[in-house]
C-alpha cells in the first residue's frame, strides 16, 4: 500500500505516465511505417516540412516523426528505440533534462528530438564534452539522419566536417566551420560553440561569422557542462603587457616563508594569507616600511599569488605540466582544460614555481560564461545519468527541470556502505588488498580516484604486488575511450580519475562484447566499482557508481574513505574521528550506513555552498551580459552594412546636447556659462571650417546652440564625403566604428575585472557588494558609450584628405592623413586568422599601397576617392 501511495503522489512518475500516452501513439503508428520502402520513408521528411509551412506545429508532428526515426534507426543501425528511450526523447523535445542511467542508450535517444527540431531548418546543436565524442556520436547517428535526408556537421577544436557517405573510408568531408554550422544538425563541444560565438563577435565582415543563431540545443552529460565546467568563463585574450620579471623573484622569496609560522593555509577557499610575523618577514626581505601601502599594492598581490601557488595549487592535482606548459585539470571531471588559464597573475605565479616559461599576462578581448551562452538558446535540453541532485540549480539558472526516466531493465547493482579508515596508508592498503583478491577471481574492477597523484600512487602499489592494470587520468586523455571501453573484460583492473570515460559504455566481457567472456564475468558478479575517496559532490560519486550495472547487469560499488581525505578533513571528519577514538578503534575500519549518510549530508552542504558561489558569480556576470548584448547588437548593425551616416550624426547630436547641458546650463545665468571650456571641447572633437566661430554661437539663444553645432557638423561632413566619395566614406565609417567599439570594449572589460576584484571590500562599509557592483558597472557603461561616441566622431571629423606631391608615372597621387589610428585592428586571438578588412591602415596611404579594405589590390585600383 505504501508503495502504491508513493507512485500515486510521485510527481516524476506522473510526468512519465503522461508521456507514456504519447509513446503509445508512436507505437500505434509503427505498423503503418514498417511497410514503407526506403524512398517513401525518406520522403516523409519533405512531407513534414511542407506541413510545418502550412501551419502545423512540431508537437503535431511528433508521434509520426518519432515513428519514422525509430524505423530508420532499425534499418540503418539495427537498433529499435525502447519505449523508455522514446520517453527520454519526448522529454528532450520539451526542453527539459532527461536523467537516464549509464548504458540506457542516450546517444540513440537524442535522434528523435534532433530530427524533429531539425525539420524547421533553423539548425540543431548537439553538445558533447570532448572532440572524440562529438566525432564518434556525429558519425554514428549521421547514418540515420542522412538516410532521412538531413545534413550533419561536426565541429572539432581544429577542424570541421560534414557527413558524406560518398567519401571513401571515414565518411567525413573537411569543410569550413561556417558550412558545418549550416548543416541541419551540428555536433560539437561546449568549448567550441562558446569560442565560436565570441569569435563571431570579433569579425570585421558579416560574411566571416560561422554560427547562424541559437535555436535548439541538446547538451549531453549536461551536469558536467552546465554545472561543473560553468564555473570557469570562456575568455578570448590578446596580447597584454610584457612579462613581469617579479614573478620569479617572489616565487623564490616565499620559499623562505614557513607554514604556520609566517602564514596559514585555508584549503576550502584555496588561500594562504600572511600572519603578522609573515608580513614583518616580507617587509624585511623587500626593504619595505608597510607592505600594504598603496605604492606597494603590486608587491602584496605578487606575494599572495606566490603563496597560493606554493601551497594551494599542486602538480598532478589542480594542474599538470604538458610540453613545458601549465594545463589546468578540471576538479570535477579530471579533464585537461586546454586553453584555460588562471586569471589575475595566478597562472604566472604557478609557472614561476614550476620553472617553466612565464607567459605574459593576456588582455581579455571577449568573454562569456557557459550559463549566459546556453541561456541564449530558444530551447535548451540535456541528458545525463546524474542530474536529479542538481535540479534546483537547473531550474534557477537555466529554467529547465529534470525528469528521471525509468530504466529498460531493473538495476541489480549492489551499492555497499562506505568503509572508513583511520588514515590514508591504511585505506590504500585495504584498497589494494581488495583489488588483488578480486583480480585473482577474474572479476573486473574499476577504481575511482579524485586526483592524478593518488591514481599514480595506487598504480605504484599495485605494480609492487604484480597486479596488471591500466591507468586512466588527465595525463592519458587521448586513450580515455579505448581504456574505459575495456574495463569490463575478465581480470581487468582499471584506475580512473573522475572523468571515468563519460559517454563510453563499459560492457561486461570487453568491447565489442564476447558472449563467452560476458557470461563468465556476469557469473562472477559483474563489474566492481571501488571509490578511493568521496568527492565533494554526490553527483560525481553517483557517476562512478553508475559505471556498473548497465542494462540490468550485475555489479557492485563501495567507497573506501579515510579521515585524511579532503572531504573528511574539511567537512565533518572530527566527529567520526571522535567516535573511532571513543570505541578505541585503531587499525580496524568502520562500516555503517549511518557513517555513509553522514558523509552524504556533508556532501549536500558542500553542494549548496558551491551552488551559492556559482549563483553569486552569475549575478555579477548577468550585469556584464546585458552590456555585452548591447555592444554585440551594435556591432551587428555596423556589420550588416546599414547606412551609418545617420548613426554618426546621432552621435554628434548627443555630444552637442551634452556640451550645452554641461557648460551652458539652463539652471545658471548665461554670464556664468563656461564658453572657453565649451569651445575647447567642441574643437577637440569636431573639425569645423575656420569661418565658424565662438562669437557666432554666443549670439544665439541657448535652445539654438546644439542645432547650430549639428548643422555645421552636417555640412562639414558633406564636404568630407565629397572628397572621399560615398563608398569610401561608408567604408571608413564602418572601420572607425568597429575599431573604436572594440578597443573601448576591451578597456571596459579590464576595468570591470578590476572593479569585481575589489568590490568585496565594500561589505566592510555595510554595503551590498553586488548592488554596488551593478551600480558602478552601469555608470562605467554609460561612460563607455560616451567615449565610443566621442572617439568615433573625433576620428571621422579629424580625417584629412589632401593632395600630395606628384611622382613619375603617378601625376595624380593622393595621400590620406588619419589621426592617431593604430597600425591594425586589435588582435583577436594569438594564432588566429586576421579579419578580412585588416589591410594596411597606416597614417599615410599612398595610391600604390595595399588598399586598407584588405582586398589585396592597390588603393588606386580599389578605393581611391576619385575612382570609387
Amino acid at each position: 500500500m505504501l508503495g502504491l501511495l508513493r507512485k500515486i503522489f510521485d510527481s516524476n512518475q506522473k510526468e512519465v505516465n503522461k508521456i507514456m500516452k504519447v509513446v503509445e501513439k508512436i507505437n500505434a503508428l509503427e505498423p503503418s511505417v514498417q511497410p514503407l520502402n526506403d524512398y517513401n520513408l525518406r520522403e516523409k521528411t519533405m512531407q513534414f516540412r511542407d506541413r510545418l509551412k502550412k501551419g502545423e506545429t512540431l508537437d503535431d508532428l511528433l508521434p509520426e516523426a518519432y515513428a519514422v526515426v525509430r524505423e530508420a534507426a532499425k534499418r540503418v543501425r539495427g537498433e529499435r528505440h525502447y519505449d523508455v528511450q522514446m520517453v527520454g526523447g519526448i522529454v528532450l523535445h520539451q526542453g527539459r533534462i532527461a536523467e537516464m542511467k549509464t548504458g540506457e542508450g542516450k546517444t540513440l535517444v537524442g535522434t528523435c528530438p534532433v530530427y524533429l527540431n531539425a525539420l524547421t531548418g533553423l539548425g540543431v546543436h548537439l553538445i558533447t564534452v570532448n572532440d572524440y565524442l562529438a566525432k564518434r556520436d556525429g558519425m554514428l547517428m549521421a547514418k540515420v539522419y542522412d538516410f532521412l535526408g538531413l545534413t550533419v556537421g561536426i565541429i572539432n577544436h581544429d577542424s570541421a566536417f560534414v557527413y558524406d557517405s560518398t567519401v571513401q573510408g571515414e565518411p567525413l568531408r573537411p569543410v569550413s566551420r561556417q558550412e558545418a554550422y549550416k548543416a541541419d544538425i551540428t555536433y560539437g563541444t561546449n568549448n567550441e560553440y562558446g569560442f565560436d560565438y565570441l569569435r563571431d563577435n570579433l569579425v570585421w565582415e558579416l560574411s566571416d561569422k560561422v554560427q547562424r543563431g541559437h535555436h535548439f540545443a541538446i547538451v549531453d552529460e549536461v551536469d558536467s557542462i552546465l554545472i561543473d565546467e560553468a564555473r570557469t568563463p570562456l575568455i578570448i585574450s590578446g596580447r597584454g603587457q610584457g612579462v613581469n620579471a617579479n614573478y620569479e623573484k617572489f616565487s623564490v622569496l616565499v620559499r623562505e616563508l614557513k607554514k604556520d609560522e609566517h602564514y596559514t593555509v585555508d584549503e576550502k577557499s584555496k588561500n594562504a594569507p600572511l600572519n603578522e610575523d609573515g608580513v614583518a618577514k616580507v617587509e624585511e626581505m623587500l626593504g619595505l616600511r608597510n607592505l600594504y601601502d598603496m605604492e606597494n599594492v603590486e608587491s602584496a598581490h605578487l606575494v599572495a599569488n606566490a603563496l597560493k601557488a606554493k601551497e594551494c595549487y599542486r602538480n598532478d592535482v589542480e594542474y599538470v605540466i604538458r610540453d613545458e606548459e601549465i594545463v589546468i585539470v578540471d576538479e570535477f571531471t579530471g579533464r585537461l582544460m586546454f586553453g584555460r588559464r588562471y586569471s589575475d597573475g595566478l597562472h604566472q605565479a604557478i609557472e614561476a614555481k614550476e620553472g617553466v616559461k612565464i607567459r605574459q599576462e593576456d588582455q581579455t578581448q571577449a568573454s562569456v560564461t557557459f550559463q549566459n551562452y546556453f541561456k541564449m538558446y530558444k530551447k535548451l535540453a540535456g541528458m545525463t545519468g546524474t542530474a536529479a541532485t542538481e535540479e534546483r540549480e537547473f531550474r534557477e539558472i537555466y529554467d529547465v527541470d529534470v525528469v528521471v526516466i525509468p530504466t529498460h531493465r531493473p538495476i541489480s547493482r549492489k551499492d555497499l556502505p562506505d568503509t572508513v579508515y583511520k588514515d590514508e596508508p591504511l585505506k590504500f592498503k585495504a584498497v589494494c588488498d581488495e583489488i588483488e583478491a578480486l583480480h585473482k577471481t577474474g572479476r573486473p574492477v574499476l577504481v575511482g580516484s579524485r586526483a592524478i597523484d593518488k591514481s599514480e600512487l595506487l598504480s605504484r602499489m599495485l605494480k609492487e604486488r604484480g597486479v596488471p592494470h591500466n591507468v586512466l587520468n588527465a595525463k592519458y586523455h587521448e586513450q580515455e575511450a579505448q581504456i574505459i571501453a575495456q574495463a569490463g573484460r575478465f581480470g581487468g583492473v582499471t584506475i580512473a580519475t573522475n572523468m571515468a570515460g563519460r559517454g563510453v559504455d563499459i560492457i561486461l566481457g570487453g568491447n565489442p562484447q564476447d558472449p563467452e567472456q560476458y557470461k563468465k564475468v556476469r557469473e562472477l558478479g559483474g563489474l566492481c566499482i571501488l571509490g578511493t575517496e568521496r568527492h565533494e559532490s554526490r553527483r560525481i560519486d553517483n557517476q562512478l557508481r553508475g559505471r556498473a550495472g548497465r542494462q540490468g547487469d550485475p555489479g557492485s560499488s563501495r567507497f573506501f574513505v579515510s579521515l585524511d581525505d579532503e572531504l573528511m578533513r574539511l567537512f565533518g571528519g572530527d566527529r567520526i574521528k571522535n567516535v573511532m577514538t571513543f570505541l578505541k578503534v585503531d587499525d580496524e575500519p568502520i562500516e555503517s550506513g549511518m557513517v555513509s549518510r553522514g558523509i552524504e549530508n556533508a556532501q549536500s552542504k558542500v553542494e549548496s555552498y558551491h551552488f551559492d558561489i556559482r549563483k553569486s558569480v552569475l549575478r555579477y556576470d548577468d550585469t556584464m551580459n546585458n552590456q555585452r548584448k548591447v555592444i554585440y547588437e551594435e556591432r551587428d548593425r555596423i556589420l550588416r552594412g546599414e547606412d551609418l551616416r545617420p548613426h554618426i550624426m546621432h552621435f554628434v547630436e548627443q555630444l552637442a546636447n551634452g556640451w550645452v547641458d554641461g557648460y551652458c546650463s539652463a539652471e545658471i545665468s548665461p554670464d556664468e556659462w563656461e564658453w572657453d571650456l565649451f569651445w575647447a571641447e567642441v574643437r577637440d572633437v569636431l573639425e569645423l571650417p575656420e569661418e565658424h566661430t565662438l562669437d557666432e554661437l554666443k549670439a544665439l539663444p541657448r535652445a539654438e546652440l546644439a542645432p547650430r553645432l549639428i548643422s555645421w557638423a552636417d555640412a562639414y561632413y558633406d564636404h568630407k564625403e565629397e572628397q572621399l566619395g560615398p563608398e569610401t566614406a561608408r567604408r571608413f565609417e564602418k572601420w572607425v566604428l568597429l575599431q573604436t567599439l572594440d578597443s573601448k570594449w576591451i578597456d571596459h572589460l579590464q576595468s570591470i575585472d578590476l572593479l569585481r576584484e575589489g568590490i568585496g571590500l565594500r561589505g566592510y562599509g555595510q554595503k551590498d557588494p553586488q548592488i554596488e557592483f551593478i551600480k558602478e558597472a552601469f555608470e562605467m557603461f554609460e561612460g563607455l558609450k560616451h567615449r565610443i561616441m566621442e572617439d568615433t566622431v573625433r576620428l571621422l571629423f579629424k580625417l584629412e584628405v589632401r593632395q600630395g606631391e606628384e611622382v613619375p608615372d603617378e601625376p595624380d597621387m593622393s595621400e590620406m592623413e588619419m589621426p592617431s589610428m593604430p597600425d591594425e585592428p586589435p588582435a583577436l586571438l594569438a594564432g588566429a586568422a586576421p579579419p578580412s578588412t585588416r589591410g594596411r591602415l597606416a597614417t599615410r596611404i599612398s595610391r600604390n599601397d595595399a588598399c586598407w579594405c584588405g582586398s589585396g589590390q592597390r588603393w588606386k585600383s580599389c578605393h581611391y576617392p576619385d575612382e570609387g
